[in-house]
């Protein structure tokens, strides 16, 4: 009996206790899996593990992940997120690149336009610790909803809804309530903030295809169970090639004012 799976009352609400049960006797639990966020294979025999369950519009996927990297939970995503989290759950993504930092720049619907938000991951050393990082710059002004610009309210939006100004980056950023990072077969999948009226988590950016972060990058969050998110005005920062020039782009944008950030764990681990 895989006595070391653990099936989280809202999976069982959603799968219901007949499946539940089964999961838990060990007659649908896999014999070993490649954890829904490491990557690592796990066992659920000898293992702590999560029963993961991904909700989109038509259709749900159960997925496992060591009771270390993700606790037991369900993520609603959208149907595109969710069939590039099958992609790479069952190993159809790309590899991981080799550059310390990956880029994505992803359609998004931001207040005031067809901004495109980029997305930039990376290490940030703080006080000798080594920290997950994304580093987030629209490539267009951000206006507030019902305005027409020409100003740039990017970052006034952002703190309205609880990031902090940077003006040392020496200091890690506070926690944001009710935001989270997806993080789905050891890729990046979505930027979530709390729902409308209560309800369930929704995407503030997502990506069309999943983004690729390094092993140095997965296995730092993995320890953290925290991802450090920066964000800068349209110019702030740029695409940095490697991250002492990210880190150095960073500096800069926060000693001009430019900067917030915030400390988000894991999709759906906030207060587990």
């Amino acid at each position: 009996m895989p006595r070391m799976l653990d099936v989280s009352l809202e999976v069982r609400a959603e799968i219901g206790d007949e499946e539940a049960d089964r999961l838990l006797t060990g007659d649908d639990a896999p014999g070993s899996y490649d954890c829904t966020s490491c990557r690592t294979p796990g066992d659920p025999e000898t293992d702590p593990t999560s029963t993961v369950l991904f909700v989109g519009e038509e259709t749900a996927v159960l997925a496992f992940a060591h009771a270390g990297c993700i606790p037991s939970q369900v993520v609603t995503v959208s149907e595109a997120e969710l069939q590039g989290a099958v992609r790479s759950i069952t190993g159809d993504s790309p590899a991981a690149p080799e550059q310390p930092a990956a880029a994505g720049e992803v359609p998004q619907s931001v207040p005031g336009g067809q901004a495109v938000l980029g997305i930039t991951s990376g290490l940030i050393l703080i006080n000798g610790d080594l920290h997950p990082a994304l580093v987030v710059e629209p490539t267009a002004p951000i206006a507030r909803p019902g305005t027409t610009g020409p100003g740039d309210d990017f970052l006034p939006l952002l703190i309205e809804q609880g990031f902090i100004p940077v003006t040392d980056t020496e200091q890690v950023p506070s926690a944001l309530e009710g935001w989270s990072v997806l993080l789905a077969g050891g890729q990046l999948h979505a930027v979530l903030q709390p729902g409308a009226g209560g309800g369930p988590q929704a995407s503030w950016w997502q990506a069309h295809q999943a983004l690729s972060v390094t092993d140095g990058w997965r296995a730092a969050v993995n320890k953290t169970q925290r991802v450090l998110v920066y964000a800068a005005p349209v110019g702030s920062i740029g695409q940095q090639p490697r991250e002492d020039l990210l880190r150095d782009a960073l500096d800069k944008a926060a000693s001009n004012g430019k900067l917030v950030a915030a400390s988000m764990p894991l999709a759906g681990a906030a207060g587990a």
